[in-house]
């Protein structure tokens, strides 16, 4: 795919949808942290019905700290790896207090350090929460950049250096949340919703669906 038409893509999704958010709900970058470590392998639906119970009192280092890993496992209960998640998500909470004064630190390999935080997690995390260029490919971007052609790449690193490479500097900041939703409801994975598509012209898939 050419720069021209990389460039159209992202400036029609940034057109159609300006200012794009994730769809986990949270109020600090704690929050979003631990949110985004409960959706792996889950649906940010389910982690939000979860979070939404414990949240508003224990959404805190010291909150989840006092609730223990049985306590958030039975909140999380419904989200799937839940008494792992939860003994992550614990473990996260009490270094955080310990060894970062309670704030969530800013930097990748602090992120990556913590239970149950890999690349993905950190990425979100840094580009959501603190604003920061970052590309958290998940199986949504995985699948538009290489159905696509927009950043093709045989797993999820060599497809995350790629787009960093290849978008325009001017969309990089916003340009995961787009393509993860343009991947969860219009390319998905098994009848892509072509004829509804606002990059269907510019996208390099040769089975399109019909309309």
């Amino acid at each position: 795919m050419n720069p021209a038409k990389r460039r159209e893509i992202f400036a029609r999704l940034q057109a159609a949808n300006p200012t794009p958010e994730t769809e986990l709900e949270y109020t600090t970058p704690f929050q979003l942290l631990i949110a985004v470590l409960l959706s792996a392998q889950a649906t940010d639906k389910s982690v939000n019905i979860a979070t939404r119970k414990f949240f508003p009192h224990h959404g805190t280092p010291q909150g989840l700290v006092d609730l223990g890993e049985e306590g958030v496992a039975q909140y999380i209960k419904t989200i799937g790896l839940y008494r792992n998640k939860a003994k992550n998500a614990v473990a996260t909470a009490r270094i955080i207090l310990e060894q970062h004064a309670g704030v969530v630190p800013d930097t990748r390999e602090a992120l990556e350090a913590l239970p149950g935080v890999g690349r993905k997690t950190a990425n979100v995390v840094l580009n959501t929460a603190f604003r920061q260029v970052a590309m958290a490919v998940d199986t949504h971007i995985f699948r538009v950049a290489n159905r696509t052609n927009l950043a093709p790449g045989k797993d999820v690193l060599a497809v995350e250096l790629k787009l960093m490479k290849v978008v325009p500097e001017e969309y990089l900041l916003d340009a995961h949340h787009w393509l993860i939703l343009h991947g969860r409801y219009i390319c998905v994975a098994r009848k892509p919703k072509c004829p509804q598509c606002g990059i269907a012209d510019l996208c390099e898939f040769k089975q399109k669906t019909p309309a």
